[in-house]
């Protein structure tokens, strides 16, 4: 009888079991589907993490591809503060009539007149001085008091006063011939020459655009023709006096005496370039990695052309180092460390730093340095990780003034190629903080190679807000996160690699 019962008890229970143990299995299909998912996941393919921040920036990323810039500009200013070190001023309208002037504004420009008139020096400068602090949308004020200081024999400060107007108004054709023409009285070719090109890169349908093709292809013919006459006065000085007839075994540059060293300087950048850059890419741990490469070469290659200086074959290379670092060699040849990558924010930021060095290349900058030094010797100093004659990176020693004009001109190729314009701005602040971070030890290596005075990141602000440039345009943060997240790899991979390799 209790065998039955219990037999009966199972066969009713039974169904109600079943159907219990399916439910279950049902609900938790989702649970096991999502474990057996991450179990076979590849590794680091979920690793990526994105703040609030990155999120809006990647939104507002896809709608400003899409063309809503409004929208666009909405999301990135909720996330993007204001400029503490200056306050963002609106476009100003251009100014090209006297009649258009304010009252105040007319009674400078007639003093100013009467002044030139008369060749009285105190009734000129100081109602063009006003003019052009209180009207700097007054073009043909700009354009008068550099005159004045040109006919005063005040050719830089002249110059200084151009080169602030045409980055703040670079559209406008007789400001940049103003310049370009200043650059030639002082002899500074490549300057000249950059300036002439950048103004058709800006402006390709102008119908001054041919015209200045020509001064820029004129000005680098100059300055070649210069450079060349130079080096042969080197070359001749070195047979004669037999000073710089030594060997540099061991060296980046090989064993080449003075004479060969300046014979191949006398080639050209590319040339140079080309030998050094061979060199480093044997010498240096570089990134093989395809997506890595193509994302920094397609980067770079892209600010370059905007350069409008065609006659380097540009060239990127990613080295396997964490530090932020980048440097430039003659000819277009560049060198970034997968450590820039991984530090900065965003493509806009990484472009920023390839951008300052991609200036500093087209502007000749080590190439003069190069020539202006002892030669042979002072080509070893262009890459910063060799030993021997290199012992402190600090001996690249660009000038205050080539570090500007690479801000300047790196900061136009950002606005040109539809970046944010504030990309080297912010980068400079990364780096600004690890300075202070690091404050008590080695500064960082970037930093080291490229001085940063303390009011750096404010001129960046100052310069993006005078001249109008955007900087609410793309950041390209959500290629840019995926491809750290492959560096970071890289980099753990070769550290091991490395420590391996001590091991044994």
């Amino acid at each position: 009888m209790k065998k039955q019962g219990l037999r009966k008890l199972f066969r009713s229970a039974f169904p109600r079991f079943v159907i219990l143990c399916c439910a279950i299995l049902f609900l938790a299909r989702p649970i096991v589907f999502a474990l057996s998912a991450t179990a076979t996941a590849p590794p680091g393919a979920n690793s990526i993490e994105l703040s609030e921040r990155e999120k809006k920036l990647i939104e507002a990323d896809r709608l400003y591809k899409a063309g809503d810039n409004a929208q666009a500009e909405r999301l990135y200013r909720e996330v993007k503060p204001a400029f503490t070190e200056v306050t963002e001023a609106k476009n100003q309208e251009v100014i090209t009539d006297p009649e258009q002037l304010s009252p105040g504004g007319k009674v400078y420009w007639r003093e100013a007149e009467a002044g030139l008139a008369q060749n009285l020096e105190t009734r000129i400068f100081v109602p063009l001085e006003l003019l052009v602090k209180n009207y700097p949308q007054f073009i043909p004020g700009q354009l008068r008091y550099a005159e004045a200081l040109e006919k005063y024999g005040k050719k830089e400060q002249a110059l200084t006063v151009l080169e602030k107007a045409a980055t703040q108004f670079p559209n406008q054709p007789d400001l940049i011939k103003a310049k370009v023409a200043a650059y030639a009285n002082n002899e500074k070719w490549i300057e000249a020459s950059i300036g002439a090109r950048q103004f058709t890169i800006l402006n390709p349908d102008h119908p001054q655009k041919t015209e200045f093709t020509k001064l820029a292809d004129d000005y680098q013919k100059r300055y070649q023709t210069q450079l060349r006459a130079r080096l042969r006065g080197n070359l001749i000085g070195g047979i004669l006096t037999g000073a710089l007839s030594y060997a540099l075994t061991g060296s980046l540059f090989g064993p080449l005496n003075a004479v060969q060293s300046t014979a191949l300087l006398l080639r050209g950048e590319s040339s140079v370039g080309d030998r050094i850059s061979g060199q480093a890419k044997r010498q240096l741990a570089l990134v093989k990695d395809k997506e890595v490469n193509d994302y920094v070469t397609t980067l770079g290659q892209k600010l370059a052309a905007a350069t409008g200086r065609d006659d380097f074959k540009y060239e990127f290379q990613v080295v396997l180092d964490n530090k932020l670092n980048a440097f430039a060699l003659p000819g277009g040849k560049v060198f970034v460390n997968a450590g820039a990558i991984e530090k900065a924010n965003s493509e806009a930021e990484l472009a920023g730093l390839l951008g300052h060095e991609i200036a500093h290349a087209v502007l000749s900058h080590s190439f003069q340095l190069i020539t202006e030094g002892t030669l042979t010797a002072n080509l070893t100093q262009f890459i910063p990780y060799v030993g021997g004659l290199l012992t402190d990176i600090t001996v690249l020693s660009y000038s205050r003034e080539m570090e500007r004009q690479a801000d300047v001109l790196g900061t136009r190729l950002l606005a040109s190629t539809g970046y944010a314009a504030d990309g080297l701005h912010n980068l400079m602040v990364t780096l600004r903080k690890q300075q202070e971070e690091e404050r008590r030890g080695n500064p960082p290596t970037w930093l080291a190679s490229h001085p940063l005075p303390q009011d750096r990141v404010s001129y960046l602000a100052e310069l993006i807000t005078t001249t109008g440039y955007n900087r609410y345009a793309y950041e390209g943060v959500e290629q840019h996160k995926a491809i750290q997240s492959k560096v970071n790899q890289l980099l753990k991979a070769y550290k091991q690699d490395k420590k391996r390799d001590r091991t044994q």
